[in-house]
């Protein structure tokens, strides 16, 4: 192999035939001894010297814009289209994405099988729970990196990505593996999308251990029905069962939510994978079988209090008191997810677990609350699905005991259409007053978004102008919640949490919702705040 072992992730050189030598994709043609120094699926990130991945599907065909990737200094091209009279080598194969992503883990020099890899895969949770068991790993002094949604943590090197609810490409996760690796890691969290394991963006990432908090409803708008996003989920299983033997002694096991309807769906899937080698089964849950479970659960404003029971990977068995500063009932479910991983699985004493979930001061946009000295609890939160807001006004609702919940929230525009009227129902019924207003509507109408999730909203007996409003501006939005808050209430506005833009028509405008509420909250107060962002609703009326 004639990769350069000794150089910087960033500075690699790889003959491309020897790349497909080391790969299962077999391409459909000779493949030239052409070296290259990068790869590139975006004809706009090619530099010189690079391979273009040219791919098929959704909204463009990257066929077309090889021409642009030889212009910019492309030595050769892999794509799935017959091509002919091309400057430079061209190789076809039969699936773009699967190539995209083995040859990515090759020009990387597979660094997956040189660390302990957990996939966390899910509907909600998935970021929460990767950082539960991140900072469980270096709380107990294990040298772990991690890719999430919300950030990637290297060594000393904090990346806030503000990935925009998706897992990166193949090309970037396999470079920050690689960059794992050299910085001396050995561990690594991964969160993975039902869009990146779809596109197998994750492929060849040799994952050690698959978790799942839960499957609900979500991105019916791609996977079309919910058992093939259900098999989406399934995929982190079954690449983590067919995983290669690694040289050093590494974990094998699924970790699964026995409370959850995705429960016996994974435990068949993983009866029918068969793999080579044994995979541990751990359940976690309130479920009385489960091997990690609740008790005692308190959710406090201070954050949760629980008993955790349970076994460890030596067969001792422990009954211990599980204090975070995470708030909402919900959390106990990711808690004992983290624990099982690296209790169970990983076998750290159960101490250091706990340990590390206390030491967690929360996870950005995650039920994070914004505190401007006003006389009611302000929360920003990533809620963006029927499931994760009922599970977050609930919360809401035990903060706020004998106050009121005021929501704030939408639902995107190009994406399934199903949870809007889902989510308004579900405000309707849990909070006191419900602002609908602007997420992402993209090309789409945004009254048309408005419009029918106050049919949801209605349908559940809630009256407009008396406990639900729609305020297409989000910041006017806002603005109108804390304004209308009393002491004891709590205002929450759900659905973009860490992000740091919204989308309207093809512009990504710079937006922040705990920026958002602090500029609220400061004119409320009439104290010194941040300005409140620009968005193009911002000069139209309610």
């Amino acid at each position: 192999m004639d990769v350069l072992k000794d150089a910087a992730p960033e500075a690699r050189w790889a003959q491309l035939s020897n790349l497909f030598a080391r790969i299962p994709v077999k391409p459909l043609g000779a493949v030239p001894p052409v070296r290259i120094n990068g790869i590139a699926l975006d004809s706009r990130q090619v530099q010189p010297g690079h391979l273009f991945v040219a791919l098929s599907g959704g909204t463009t065909d990257g066929h077309r814009f090889i021409p642009d990737a030889i212009r910019r200094g492309a030595v050769a091209v892999v794509g799935t289209q017959a091509q002919a009279d091309l400057p430079v080598p061209y190789v076809r194969v039969p699936e773009g994405r699967r190539a995209l992503a083995y040859l990515s883990a090759a020009f990387y020099d597979f660094p997956g099988r040189k660390l302990t890899v957990i996939g966390v895969t899910g509907t909600d949770g998935k970021t929460t729970t990767t950082n539960l068991i991140y900072h469980i790993l270096t709380a107990s002094a294990i040298p772990a990196g991690m890719i999430s949604t919300v950030n990637a943590v290297i060594g000393e090197h904090f990346l806030d990505t503000g990935f925009h609810v998706t897992t990166p490409e193949a090309p970037d996760v396999q470079r920050y593996l690689a960059q794992m690796v050299a910085a001396g890691l050995t561990h690594v969290v991964l969160e993975a999308t039902s869009h990146g394991l779809d596109q197998r963006r994750v492929g060849g990432c040799e994952f050690d251990v698959a978790v799942v908090t839960n499957i609900t409803h979500e991105h019916l708008d791609y996977h079309g029905s919910q058992e093939s996003y259900r098999a989406a989920k399934g995929r982190l299983f079954s690449m983590m069962a067919r995983r290669s033997e690694k040289l050093f002694q590494a974990p094998h096991g699924a970790v699964l939510n026995r409370d959850d309807s995705s429960f016996g769906y994974l435990s068949t899937l993983l009866d029918k994978v068969k793999p080579a080698q044994p995979v541990q089964r751990i359940s976690y849950g309130l479920h009385p079988e489960a091997q990690v479970r609740a008790e005692q659960i308190q959710n406090r404003p201070d954050g949760l209090h629980f008993k955790v029971v349970g076994t460890t990977s030596a067969g001792t068995s422990y009954h211990l008191p599980v204090s975070s500063h995470l708030v909402g009932s919900y959390n106990v479910s990711n808690c004992l997810a983290a624990i099982a991983v690296t209790v169970n699985l990983l076998g750290l004493e159960p101490q250091l677990a706990l340990q590390g979930i206390a030491g967690l001061p929360g996870i950005p946009g995650r039920m994070e609350r914004i505190d401007m000295g006003q006389n009611f609890t302000a929360i920003v939160d990533f809620a963006h699905t029927p499931n994760a807001l009922k599970r977050a006004l609930s919360a809401a609702r035990e903060i706020a005991d004998e106050g009121r919940v005021i929501a704030v929230f939408g639902s995107a525009g190009l994406r399934d259409r199903q949870k809007r009227r889902l989510m308004a129902e579900i405000s309707a019924e849990l909070a006191d007053r419900t602002v609908l207003t602007a997420e992402d509507p993209r090309s789409e109408s945004l009254q048309a978004i408005l419009d029918e999730m106050a049919a949801g909203a209605v349908s559940r007996g809630a009256e407009e102008l008396n406990n639900f409003w729609r305020v297409p501006d989000r910041g006017r939005a806002v603005r109108l919640a804390v304004g209308m808050a009393q002491p004891g209430d709590v205002v929450i506005a759900c659905g973009k949490g860490h992000e740091q833009s919204m989308c309207f028509g093809d512009t990504e405008y710079a937006w922040d919702d705990r920026t958002a509420m602090r500029a609220a909250l400061a004119d409320l107060l009439a104290i010194p705040g941040p300005q409140m962002p620009y968005l193009p609703t911002q000069g139209e009326q309610e």
